[in-house]
């Protein structure tokens, strides 16, 4: 599903107006069937105002600490099968790479879905449920309208619903205090 992205900026006399107002598609990687995420906006450092309405230059799905993010996500039911059968593996992992760059590297491949990034996610559940589940197996169900603010923790993301779930997720590159880099 396109999202619509309005974006304001300043004319030349320091006047707020509308700089541009279009549909962003989502991205669908081949490799996660099912799932969408919609690049809405990011900067690899701490903001400016684009006044003309151009996103600022970044390069990996993640941001680095002062870095930003906002996607919104859209995950496929966990009873749906997803077949990969004849999928061209390699040719996928580029896909997805080149879609969402650095994103299969932050996933734990011997627990499928969890990982853990150096930033602060603020998340507010669109279409529910969603469960979010933490590294000692707690998990929460989340309904639409249910927010989260993830503090660099382990986690993974599952939909037991029948249809769909979308979030969208605004996530600020941190330093963690206590935990090493890719823990």
């Amino acid at each position: 599903m396109d999202v619509r992205r309005v974006v304001t900026g300043h004319d030349a006399s320091g006047k707020s107006v509308f700089v541009s107002d279009e549909a962003v598609a989502p991205r669908k990687p081949a490799l996660l069937p099912g799932s969408e995420f919609t690049r809405l906006w990011g900067g690899d450092e701490a903001p400016h105002f684009p006044d003309d309405g151009t996103m600022p230059k970044w390069h990996s799905y993640f941001p680095p600490i002062g870095g930003f993010r906002f996607w919104i996500v859209t995950l496929p039911p966990g009873n749906v099968e997803t077949p990969l059968d004849g999928l061209d593996f390699d040719a996928a992992v580029a896909e997805a790479e080149e879609q969402l760059p650095g994103l299969l590297g932050y996933l734990d491949l011997e627990d499928a879905g969890m990982h853990t990034t150096d930033t602060v996610d603020f998340e507010v559940v669109l279409e529910g449920p969603l469960i979010l589940e933490l590294d000692d197996g707690a998990e929460v169900t989340l309904q639409s309208g249910d927010t989260v603010v993830q503090n660099g923790t382990r986690h993974r993301w599952r939909n037991p619903g029948d249809n769909p779930a979308r979030f969208a997720v605004f996530l600020a590159g941190a330093s963690h205090d206590k935990v090493a880099p890719g823990s």
